[in-house]
């Protein structure tokens, strides 16, 4: 008998169950299409804002984003069969414009030059399982860790996209106007998707407020301004060198975060915490990053907001095919897309932050060499507002409690040279 998959028609039903296994993931088109636009609505604000003040041209920068997202994310699906998207990571595209430009005074081109050879450098030590070694070696208790830190650092984003929190010169941050509609809508919608999260229909209705239209569809940039733009003339400087492991180190843990986060809610992981088909995860995000810098934009890279969809119930690639092909949309509906606020999706990363903690609930507590790193790891990641310092900042925890403690056996060799490389890291600056 042919397969059918419910509320499809009978006759994509094989096709798709080949390539992306639905019923045995426990998923279906439409519960994949629902989580695909989920997961698109929390990221498509890096259209607008990817890097500004370079001197880029800014038409040729949103065709560049909106293409390198599309065909990494195909990549990531196609290859790799996981539901997460990806795009041009706003921490990465800062370091590109006011660290690497504005401040060391490279040129733009220059700067994709780098992303660039950190994308290739990303490349090699995924093909040699360097990147996945190093994913293994992370404790059982850091990886659950991890997976909650990532889900509290999405909820502070949601926090402040919605006026929530702001910044206080006294206390860091601070609650602002309650009465404020961003706040209001987030608020609400998170309980809504909490009353409703066995149901779909109200997964994508509750958080969109008051918006200001400019119209559905509009030209094409061009994107010849920076396609190919690279500059390899800085390559036998050591300054160049230090930029390319910079990128590199920052996106290698943020993406193991990402990956760790993302896949741990979708229930992919296995006892250990380690993941399948994790090679080619890798690899699909090496390749974003160096695709990306060929067609002209900062690190493209794997998303947290990715979890939005998990959430929504996305459980295969099939989802990250639906983001990739709302990313193309996006290049012909621009103003569309440009019609969501910030602060729309706020509700949808705050649900998913309130899921994603249940990691701590799973970590062994009665070890306290265990906890106290896992803890650190956690709660830094949205206070420092970066993924790869937590993961740090856990590492060398993890490896002085276990060292002063007498416990040697459990400081495996792997953690402890990355708990070292993070030092000398921090301590440069």
């Amino acid at each position: 008998m042919e397969q059918t998959t419910a509320g499809n028609p009978k006759s994509s039903a094989p096709l798709l169950e080949r390539i992306f296994g639905l019923s045995t993931a426990g998923t279906d088109p439409r519960t994949e299409f629902v989580a695909g636009l989920t997961t698109f609505l929390t990221m498509v604000y890096i259209v607008f804002v990817n890097i500004g003040n370079t001197g880029m041209d800014k038409g040729a920068v949103f065709v560049a984003t909106c293409i390198a997202a599309a065909v990494s994310t195909l990549v990531m699906a196609l290859y790799a069969n996981y539901t997460i998207a990806l795009a041009p990571g706003m921490g990465l595209n800062a370091f590109f414009a006011f660290t690497v430009v504005l401040t060391m005074k490279y040129t733009w081109q220059q700067a994709l030059a780098v992303v660039f050879c950190s994308g290739v450098i990303f490349f090699f030590i995924s093909i040699f399982r360097i990147r996945e070694y190093i994913i293994n070696a992370i404790p059982r208790n850091l990886k659950l860790a991890i997976s909650a830190g990532v889900g509290l650092f999405l909820g502070i984003i949601a926090l402040e996209e919605a006026k929530i929190v702001v910044t206080s010169p006294a206390t860091l941050v601070t609650l602002d106007n309650l009465r404020n509609p961003a706040a209001a809508l987030c608020l609400f919608g998170l309980v809504r998707r909490h009353v409703d999260r066995h149901s779909c229909r109200h997964r994508n209705r509750h958080s969109l407020g008051a918006v200001d239209f400019s119209g559905v569809v509009s030209a094409q940039p061009s994107l010849s301004p920076t396609l190919l733009q690279l500059d390899f003339s800085g390559l036998h400087e050591p300054s160049f060198l230090i930029v390319v492991f910079s990128f590199l180190f920052v996106d290698v843990f943020d993406n193991a975060g990402t990956l760790i986060g993302v896949t741990h809610q979708a229930g992919l992981a296995d006892a250990d915490g380690d993941l399948p088909r994790m090679k080619q995860a890798l690899v699909a995000d090496s390749f974003a990053a160096m695709f990306g810098a060929l067609i002209g934009t900062s690190t493209t890279t794997s998303y947290i907001e990715s979890a939005a969809g998990v959430a929504a119930g996305g459980r295969t690639g099939l989802t990250a095919v639906f983001v990739a092909l709302l990313f193309v949309a996006a290049l012909f509906f621009a103003p569309l897309a440009g019609m969501v606020p910030a602060y729309a999706s706020s509700a949808a990363l705050l649900y998913v932050a309130c899921v994603m903690a249940r990691g701590l609930a799973e970590m062994d507590w009665d070890d306290i060499t265990e906890t106290a790193p896992a803890v650190v790891a956690a709660v830094t990641m949205p206070l420092t507002y970066s993924i790869a310092t937590g993961i740090g900042l856990g590492f060398i925890t993890y490896a002085l409690i276990k060292l002063i403690a007498g416990r040697f056996a459990d400081a495996k060799p792997a953690v402890l040279v990355l708990a070292l490389i993070f030092a000398v890291k921090f301590a440069l600056g």
